[in-house]
């Protein structure tokens, strides 16, 4: 197969971008849509942007957007969303993503009033257990970066070349993802998780996940983070705090930080 140039693909991009406005990009101050808005804003294109705001997104994730949003001058809405709201997606099953993007783009289609409303999957997104593609199909959510066939690496690279400071940004996913499936997701849990992360990050860590098993937390690192955990002091300290927050075990994935390390057990099945 023959492989696409990068430029080819983004100059795609622009094309499909310019054929698709008025538009209005799902923006979570990720790399992705931070990318989207980026190429949007080289070709001209007339469009707006929604951040829908829910439990299970880091506080910090929403402060680091509204700086994004102010940096880039974008035209902005925040839109809110409960718990309650989440309520199929707070069950916590296999279709959680499902339920999840079903509701928070529902709420999105009917702020856009009939605009076409696109957001950031890329062509590594289609390499893990998504349910959530599912629901943007039968919406009609537009995915320009998936359609021009461009990988996360080149996003980065490309968002470099345009000077946006989220090019080397962790990837970010919500707090959902971090909870084992079939354990409901509550408030109390959500900030269990957050915390902990926080902890983690004042430490020094850049890149990882806490991963909620019930009573037991599973800590992932990244490959250029996993050396820093190798001091017998900052793990007794980072044991001790996790437990404070209520977790019974702290341990340490053996095997780097990988994307989707949740739904192993799910892509194990189907592929029984």
């Amino acid at each position: 197969m023959l492989k696409v140039p990068t430029e080819d693909k983004y100059n795609l991009l622009l094309e499909s971008l310019k054929e698709l406005e008025p538009f209005v990009i799902a923006f979570s101050g990720g790399v992705d849509s931070t990318f989207l808005v980026g190429a949007a804003k080289e070709v001209g294109a007339e469009f707006e942007t929604v951040t829908v705001n829910s439990p299970f997104v880091q506080e910090e994730e929403i402060i680091e957007m509204k700086k994004l949003v102010q940096e880039l001058n974008l035209k902005h809405q925040e839109l809110e969303i409960s718990l309650k709201e989440l309520e199929k997606a707070a069950a916590n099953t296999a279709e959680r993503c499902y339920h999840c993007k079903k509701v928070i783009f529902d709420q999105i289609l009917d702020y856009a009033a009939g605009k076409t409303v696109v957001e950031g999957s890329n062509l590594d997104d289609t390499g893990d257990y998504r349910p959530g593609r599912k629901a943007l199909k039968e919406l009609g959510i537009k995915s320009p970066l998936l359609t021009a066939q461009l990988t996360k690496e080149e996003i980065r690279m490309l968002s470099k070349e345009l000077g946006l400071r989220t090019w080397d940004k962790p990837s970010l996913s919500c707090l959902a993802t971090r909870v084992s499936y079939d354990n409901q997701i509550t408030a109390k849990r959500l900030e269990k998780i957050g915390l902990a992360e926080k902890i983690l990050r004042l430490n020094g860590f850049h890149e990882f996940r806490v991963r909620d098993h019930n009573n037991l937390a599973r800590i992932e690192l990244s490959e250029a983070d996993r050396e820093k955990i190798l001091d017998l002091n900052l793990m007794d300290k980072l044991s001790d705090k996790l437990q404070k927050l209520g977790f019974q075990y702290v341990t340490l994935d053996l095997s780097a930080y990988k994307s989707g390390s949740m739904n192993k057990e799910i892509l194990e099945v189907k592929d029984e």
